[in-house]
């Protein structure tokens, strides 16, 4: 039998070469739970404003792994001690940080997966896969799950300046054309340094923590909240707990058999047995947007009019205010809408309905991001900066909204 040769490299349009660093990794990568992730958008509905941003969670967690060969390279060379046992921890954690995402993720934890996030789900994944390779994947189980004494580790993985962010900042800027989004994740991974066990930017890189904050505000203002894909993934949420709730009462939907499985039954972390990460790790983009497409014809009025705005993008309307939305606002929308549509005032809420978005670019309450001196003392970005813009960033800004058909306007 002829040895497969594992140590390949992927063309990656941002990075260029993206070398697999062991015969692990490939493994990994090739298992069907990874393979899913090619299978699952990154950016969600964002392609209904972004036609570019098709890419994948597959894409994005090859370019993490890439970023953290980068910074174990930077931090080795500046004399931080990282054994190859942990490079190969840190490799595994930033590969499957994301596994535990379904199809357009956020839609899915808040209709179908009972208030599951998909951290939790990536760790039931990482513990199966960590018994299928025979306990290789236990330390990075350790440090993904902040257990690890070596506390940059975790950081590289999971805070407010990490591979994640790094990637997936300049990534969807780079698939969306949202220009203001593009972070020099170079420069900042060549400031990083380690003192005290604590991931820290060197005092030279102040001005590229700055950009990278600023580029982040401004791709969830344009990307990621944008108000388009706000409302679409608003709208999908509501066709799927609107399936459920049909499924529940006894309607037999056309859909996957991994779908059908989780409309109807109650799924919460305490129920996510093997069977069930299997039956998930079978869902993807696809499984929703052919149910969508056949959901499109049935009786229900309310089914078929959501699932038809998804498909044809011809969504609600949606109105974005800096003042809060009363509930009696509503109201009148509502009776309006029922007498048209010749619903009850408690199935408009599906086409109705109001809420808030928040934007948050630094999170003083959050692990700060820490600035090394000349002098060696660390201190906070936000006490560092000589930019008051960096203080405005900190605060958070919040948005109500309220969703209606275009006929009410």
């Amino acid at each position: 039998m002829t040895q497969i040769n594992k140590l390949k490299i992927f063309n990656d349009p941002i990075y260029g070469f993206i070398s697999i660093p062991n015969a692990l990794i490939y493994d990994l990568i090739q298992h069907p739970y990874f393979q899913r992730l090619r299978r699952i958008s990154q950016m969600g509905l964002s392609y209904l404003v972004y036609p570019g941003a098709n890419h994948t969670r597959f894409h994005h967690a090859l370019g993490c792994m890439h970023l953290m060969q980068k910074a174990v390279d930077v931090l080795r060379f500046k004399a931080v001690e990282i054994s190859e046992e942990e490079e190969n921890a840190l490799y595994i954690a930033i590969l499957l940080h994301d596994i535990g995402h379904g199809p357009f993720s956020h839609a899915m934890e808040k209709s179908i997966v009972e208030d599951v996030h998909h951290e939790e789900i990536s760790l039931l994944f990482m513990r199966q896969l960590n018994v299928e390779f025979k306990g290789k994947l236990s330390l990075a189980i350790k440090i993904f799950e902040g257990d690890y004494h070596r506390k940059f580790m975790l950081q590289l993985i999971s805070s407010q300046l990490d591979m994640d962010r790094m990637d997936y900042l300049k990534r969807d800027s780079f698939y969306s054309g949202v220009a203001e989004g593009n972070v020099n994740s170079e420069r900042l991974i060549q400031m990083m340094n380690v003192e005290d066990d604590v991931l820290v930017i060197e005092e030279k890189g102040i001005y590229s923590v700055e950009k990278f904050l600023m580029s982040r505000r401004l791709m969830y203002w344009q990307a990621y909240l944008h108000k388009t894909s706000l409302v679409a993934e608003l709208v999908l949420t509501k066709i799927l707990k609107r399936a459920k709730e049909l499924t529940i009462k006894g309607a037999i939907l056309p859909c996957s058999e991994p779908l059908q499985f989780f409309m109807q039954n109650k799924i919460d972390l305490n129920s996510f047995d093997t069977a069930t990460l299997d039956l998930f790790s079978q869902l993807d983009d696809f499984d929703i947007i052919s149910a969508l497409k056949a959901w499109q014809r049935q009786d229900d009025f309310i089914l078929s009019s959501l699932s038809k705005m998804i498909i044809n993008r011809d969504l609600l309307k949606i109105h974005l205010t800096s003042d809060k939305v009363a509930i009696d606002d509503l109201t009148p929308l509502k009776e309006r809408l029922a007498l048209e549509y010749n619903i009850s005032i408690a199935d408009t809420n599906y086409f109705i309905f109001k809420g808030k978005i928040k934007n948050q670019a630094y999170n003083k309450e959050a692990e700060p991001i820490r600035i090394l001196k000349k002098d060696r003392t660390v201190e906070d970005v936000i006490e560092s900066s000589d930019q008051l813009n960096l203080k405005s960033l900190s605060k958070s800004v919040t948005k109500y909204y309220i969703c209606f058909p275009k006929q009410l306007v």
